[in-house]
């Protein structure tokens, strides 16, 4: 049996910030067990919610040598629907009422000892593993520490690493000086083909250099990344390493996300009744908003972080242009300030037409996925992107920019040959988005078959993580051998 070891600095049900969550939470437990034993370490943050901790159980502690002290390392153990998981504790570097902190510094000395502590927790926990799949800047070091300063021992000789970029925007970045005191590397390499980067230290970037392969969350974002425009700085060193970089589009847990039994929403349908019983979210959705209770009205739904990445300028620009369309919109998120204001401007002056939802809310999200008729998503760049998965699992059509996982996922509408799953627009460009927008609403209103079709497509497509388990382990058994 092969040993995989997951290291990241969240996972789903026990903390979560982001889509990288949801990734280490679903991912292990839809490897096939015959086949590999996956287990996960995690750091213990006292923010977890207490339901969380009660399910962790102490096996032991001890010193490590880190920075210029003997640090404390705890470890705790728990067992999720059937995944090992471990717990590196430390009061000091995981305390605080949220995972990550606004102290550059200090995440790097945070993130750096997490990646000592799990190499150092394997031969007390007695698991070897045959590759260590890291995530994101926060592990980008266990590569280095691995090949560089615990190859001298025998029981890392051999250990395969795999790192994947969830969001190549966030790097770990701090000044070469302080950051080799922190992870007590030798100087030497801190250097432009190892890890420094435009007179900084960069974690990631090690992570890039010493891993065995890499990948990130998209085929499309795989190519982006490549580029000046997406490639955030390391795009030349992604190019020397494009042979082991490769795309895997992440899945969404299809039991979380399930129009069949969902116990968030009003009723619940699937692809064979879709036609009949979906209508009915959207007026429940309607009269609690607030919003008109109209039928033949298409329903947009927008559940996001409110920032630029993920298209709001756009949306900002037009949003006069898009509620004069016989349309509805209804937003759920909380970001940027003026993007905030924007939408709440727009509710008061578009009252019953737009719904502005200032906050987060779970069972509000899904409410939205059920009940809207289209999804939009004008993305200046997406890695993969989830909303559009669910909102595809849900039947409600995504109106996407083509980038990353959005052109990877949503197959546009071809009214000649009767295909696609959504809308789509090329051009990171305001009226081009509203003239998709504005498409599909002619296509709502007009050719209603047409739109039923799409609807049931949309459902019928599986994102299930089962399929993107089957590329990872792929992967694996081509690194392991």
């Amino acid at each position: 049996m092969k040993k995989i070891l997951f290291v990241a600095s969240e996972g789903v049900p026990f903390i979560k910030t982001g889509g990288l969550a949801d990734v280490v939470g679903s991912l292990p437990k839809c490897l096939d067990k015959e086949s590999y034993d996956v287990r996960v370490i995690l750091p213990k943050y006292t923010c977890m919610a207490q339901k969380m901790k009660d399910l962790l159980k102490p096996v032991t502690h001890f010193y490590m040598d880190y920075y210029y002290k003997n640090e404390y390392v705890g470890i705790l153990e728990a067992e999720y629907e059937g995944i090992k998981y471990y717990f590196i504790d430390s009061e000091y570097y995981f305390g605080g009422f949220k995972p990550y902190s606004d102290n550059a510094m200090f995440e790097i000395e945070k993130f750096a000892y997490f990646s000592k502590a799990a190499l150092c927790i394997l031969p007390v926990i007695d698991f070897k593993p045959d590759l260590i799949h890291c995530h994101d800047w926060q592990t980008g070091l266990i590569p280095v520490y691995l090949k560089e300063r615990f190859k001298v021992m025998d029981f890392y000789r051999d250990i395969k690493t795999v790192m994947t970029i969830h969001n190549l925007k966030f790097q770990g970045k701090w000044n070469i000086k302080e950051t080799q005191e922190i992870t007590g590397l030798p100087m030497h390499l801190f250097t432009s083909d190892k890890l420094e980067a435009y007179n900084d230290a960069n974690l990631l970037k090690g992570g890039l250099v010493y891993a065995d392969a890499i990948t990130t969350v998209s085929d499309t974002y795989a190519e982006e990344i490549k580029t000046d425009f997406y490639g955030e700085g390391l795009n030349g060193l992604l190019n020397a390493r494009a042979n082991d970089l490769r795309g895997i589009v992440n899945g969404i847990d299809y039991d979380s996300f399930n129009p069949e039994d969902d116990k968030y929403i009003a009723h619940t349908y699937n692809a064979e009744n879709v036609l009949t019983e979906k209508i009915k979210n959207k007026r429940a959705l309607q009269a609690e908003l607030g919003l008109e209770q109209k039928d033949d009205v298409m329903l947009i739904g927008i559940v996001s972080r409110l920032t630029d990445q993920k298209g709001f300028d756009l949306i900002d620009y037009m949003m006069d242009e898009i509620c004069q369309e016989d349309v509805q919109i209804v937003v759920l998120g909380t970001g940027e300030t003026r993007y905030e204001n924007m939408f709440r401007h727009f509710a008061e002056k578009y009252n019953g037409k737009v719904s502005a939802q200032i906050y987060y809310s779970d069972p509000l999200s899904h409410k939205i996925y059920a009940s809207c008729d289209a999804f939009l998503m004008p993305s200046l760049f997406e890695p993969c992107g989830l909303s559009q998965l669910m909102s595809l699992r849900y039947g409600t059509l995504p109106i996407v920019r083509e980038t990353g996982g959005l052109k990877d996922t949503v197959e546009p509408y071809n009214e000649f040959e009767g295909t696609g799953t959504g809308f789509s627009f090329t051009n990171y460009n305001a009226h081009d988005m509203f003239n998709t927008i504005k498409y599909a609403q002619k296509i709502y209103d007009e050719k209603k078959d047409e739109w039923d079709k799409i609807v049931v497509r949309a459902m019928e497509a599986d994102f299930s993580w089962f399929v993107s388990a089957k590329k990872y382990q792929e992967m694996y058994d081509w690194l392991i051998g």
